[in-house]
């Protein structure tokens, strides 16, 4: 009995000795670092949960995630005030180009053409015109070469020459190029600082001389925002040309140049 009050005697003294009170209090900081640590890295967490869903939500309304090779090429725009661009490749062209600004001026329609340099030196009195009368001028090579199938000097070469004449006619720099056949590279685009234009509509004039049926295909299939793709060098697509403005206006569309598409 005595000896295990004793027992009991050294283990309360124990209980109570420095050593053992410095350890309970060491033990209790501990733990009390540790539940303040846990809190501190769940606080952590919900700070970068809350800021990475953030970001995600802001990618997906901006759009980031899906259109990274839409680098550049417009070919058609948000709808704004049922405004459409009709634009014509490869003039210009002697008689043809003249009929259609003749008309596009009685109807005070804007346009937007994409010029071959090789064609500009016989031709200046009608790019004066077009400039003069409000139309916009834009590059579609020297030579109607697929920009992509040449070497980088070359493609090269065929911009700078053609913007070199459209300036010295119009006095201002070539923005805009439409590549022949819609095809180009996005290094060629990185030395030239231009806007590439391709189209949304396009009733393939080139390859039939049966103006109604070019008329129906646009007409049918326009929308607000698009870009209409014609040719003024044939004759058939000049009347067509001519006959969908009407049509078009008369819906209620509202022709502006391509820079004005886009922009406003």
């Amino acid at each position: 009995m005595f000896a295990y009050e004793r027992k009991q005697t050294s283990m309360m003294a124990d209980e109570k000795s420095p050593a053992r009170i410095s350890h309970r209090l060491f033990s209790a900081r501990c733990s009390e670092m540790g539940i303040g640590m846990k809190k501190k890295l769940m606080r952590r967490f919900c700070i970068w949960g809350v800021y990475c869903l953030c970001v995600l939500l802001m990618l997906i309304v901006s759009g980031v995630g899906g259109k990274a090779e839409q680098t550049a090429a417009i070919s058609a725009n948000d709808c704004y005030e049922n405004r459409i661009a009709i634009t014509f490749d490869d003039g210009p062209g002697k008689g043809t180009t003249e009929k259609l600004l003749d008309g596009l001026k009685e109807r005070g329609v804007k346009a937007t053409f994409f010029l071959v340099g090789e064609k500009i030196e016989d031709n200046r009195e009608l790019v004066e015109r077009m400039y003069a009368e409000g139309h916009l001028i834009g590059n579609h090579t020297f030579t109607h070469v697929q920009l992509s199938k040449v070497d980088g000097k070359q493609a090269l070469e065929e911009i700078v020459k053609t913007n070199t004449l459209i300036e010295e006619i119009t006095g201002e720099p070539v923005r805009y190029i439409r590549p022949p056949y819609g095809s180009y590279s996005n290094s060629l685009l990185m030395q030239i600082n231009m806007t590439p234009v391709l189209w949304s509509v396009d009733p393939e004039d080139w390859n039939t001389d049966n103006t109604g049926q070019v008329v129906k295909s646009v007409v049918a299939n326009v929308k607000c925002g698009d870009i209409i793709l014609l040719h003024d060098i044939y004759d058939s697509s000049v009347a067509a040309a001519l006959e969908i403005v009407d049509e078009l206006k008369a819906k209620g569309f509202i022709f502006v140049t391509v820079d004005q598409l886009l922009l406003d």
